[in-house]
């Protein structure tokens, strides 16, 4: 495993319950400013694996990104039942929610 890949799967596992973080927040810390699509791909085939809380991390703008409207609504659910408000077109607000300095 690369450097950059441990580093996010670490970043990930630390996001505390009822935060978020953005994909492009993650890539930075994790060493790859540009990064954010490696961030995505390590968490499709990775959250199983290493239990990684998925549902914490979401896009720029602070929404949910997945296409998939099971896991849309999963994810959805998933940060509501953390205390994470999130609007009815799946927005968070990012400047309340956001873990920083992790």
């Amino acid at each position: 495993m690369n450097t950059f890949t441990k580093n996010v799967i670490e970043i990930i596992q630390t996001i505390p319950e009822g935060k978020v973080m953005t994909y492009g927040q993650i890539a930075a810390m994790a060493g790859s400013p540009r990064g954010a699509r490696q961030v995505v791909r390590i968490l499709h085939s990775m959250s199983r694996k290493y239990r990684l809380c998925w549902h914490r991390v979401l896009n720029a703008q602070g929404k949910i990104s997945i296409k998939n409207e099971e896991a849309y609504q999963l994810q959805m659910l998933l940060l509501q039942n953390e205390g994470v408000a999130v609007t009815h077109d799946g927005y968070v607000n990012l400047e309340q929610y956001r873990a920083n300095g992790i």
